[in-house]
């Protein structure tokens, strides 16, 4: 009862700031939205009344009478085809005239996420899921009922190539490229560890990951529950065609903190996260990342000599966390935090946006909350971006939906529709990573927890 109350406490804050009545507010807040040609229907509910519901485009209406707003998928799907390019228009009366607008652009159709109790003591239950976010469609590629409740984590797309990391006894890095899966051990002895963070070459060949020696640890600080931090962390490359690790002592140093590594839209360059050492946990607020940036050579994976900084840490007094480059290769989204590689549970903590022709930083302060946002991941044709967020209730991790133009300008961020409006007040999980793709994986539960029992292909 007491999570109800913080949701519908948010919820009654997110209702005043976009201009619905108080009194008569509707969650999930759909007015003024951009949305893909694509999406599923945006059901939603009134809080405390009912009312007429009239939506239009072109020749097309449809009125809903009630509490809740359920939209047939047939009918749906033909007024975006209506509105496309233009708007829905909306009439309550409950809340007054609102639009939605429709994007010609569409999003790709696959979205994987964890789903995961957002504490920090104990987890069970975990899986990762895939959603077809064109309709309400779902289905587990790993699950808590297949692996003998295994963790697993740190799932990631490129292309027809995607990943993610079987924890505990029998694990490994379930790997994919089209109807291939394999089973992969990616560490060898010269390794801090076994690869943690990474991303995918648009070739599939190649791999570009963080090795990390993580430590949890409580914060005095009564603002914040739990913070995260590395004693060691070093990049390296991996061959999936060979079966090498490729360490570079250039990247591996005691002195230099590297982690979150990611290509860019060719591949020929690598984005990491780089911070000198610092005592940890006592120095930790004095830990801040910069985001520096490398050439990678595609032909036998190595990194260059020369390394450039693209965002500077000391100059912002803050920290940078998980780059992401944009497929067209116009922009580099991050996280930006006062500090530390962990912003989960850091308030302050909000994305950020760099044109990579000018250098130049682009505001997003109407896609930021005043909680938590974090963990982005690019649609395919860069005109989109889902990132997890807390803001409905400062607690429980919700994948937004947010529209980017060519110019940078970012559209209202929206929750990913689901079929029941009272979804996401039910729900006890956080949805963590959330990862566009563009096709489904080519495996499921099943087939992943009978690989949990299979040998793991080891690299050298």
């Amino acid at each position: 009862m007491k999570r109800i109350s913080l949701a519908i406490s948010a919820l009654m804050l997110l209702a005043s700031c976009s201009g619905v009545r108080e009194e008569t507010f509707m969650y999930p807040d759909y007015s003024g939205v951009t949305v893909p040609c694509n999406i599923a229907p945006l059901n939603f509910h009134y809080n405390d009344t009912r009312a007429t519901t009239c939506f239009k485009a072109g020749n097309l209406s449809e009125t809903f009478h009630g509490r809740k707003v359920v939209w047939n998928g047939r009918k749906w799907k033909k007024m975006l085809e209506a509105a496309k390019g233009d708007s829905i228009y909306v009439h309550s009366s409950a809340t007054g005239d609102w639009a939605i607008a429709v994007s010609a652009d569409s999003i790709d159709r696959y979205l994987t996420y964890r789903l995961i109790e957002p504490g920090y003591e104990v987890w069970d239950r975990v899986e990762i899921r895939e959603r077809d976010i064109t309709s309400f469609e779902e289905r587990a590629l790993c699950d808590w009922q297949h692996t003998g409740n295994s963790c697993m984590n740190c799932h990631i797309h490129k292309g027809n190539a995607s990943m993610f990391y079987l924890r505990g006894k029998g694990g490994g890095a379930i790997f994919a490229v089209g109807n291939q899966v394999r089973k992969l051990n990616l560490k060898n002895d010269e390794m801090t560890s076994g690869t943690v963070y990474g991303e995918l070459h648009p070739s599939g060949r190649w791999g570009i990951f963080s090795t990390n020696k993580i430590i949890p640890a409580f914060h005095t600080l009564g603002s914040r529950r739990l913070e995260v931090f590395d004693t060691a962390s070093d990049l390296t490359v991996a061959d999936f065609s060979g079966r090498h690790m490729l360490n570079d002592p250039r990247y591996a140093r005691k002195d230099v903190f590297e982690t979150f590594p990611c290509f860019s839209s060719d591949g020929r360059y690598v984005f990491y996260c780089s911070a000198d050492t610092v005592a940890l946990p006592g120095n930790i607020e004095n830990l801040r990342y910069s985001i520096l940036c490398t050439r990678f050579d595609d032909e036998n994976g190595s990194l260059g000599p020369d390394i450039v900084t693209v965002w500077d840490a000391g100059k912002h007094k803050a920290s940078a966390c998980h780059p992401k480059a944009s497929p067209d290769g116009k922009w580099l989204m991050f996280t930006r935090a006062d500090y530390g590689t962990f912003p989960i549970w850091h308030r302050e903590c909000d994305l950020c946006l760099i044109d990579l022709n000018s250098g130049d930083e682009v505001s997003m302060d109407g896609v930021n909350s005043d909680v938590s946002d974090t963990y982005h991941s690019w649609s395919s044709n860069s005109r989109w971006f889902v990132f997890a967020s807390k803001r409905d209730d400062g607690q429980y991790g919700k994948p937004f939906i947010c529209h980017i133009g060519e110019d940078g300008r970012c559209s209202k961020p929206f929750v990913l529709p689901q079929r029941d409006p009272r979804h996401y007040e039910k729900t006890l999980k956080s949805y963590n990573i959330p990862d566009l793709g563009i096709g489904p994986a080519p495996y499921d539960a099943e087939v992943t927890g009978a690989l949990q029992g299979a040998e793991a292909e080891v690299f050298d």
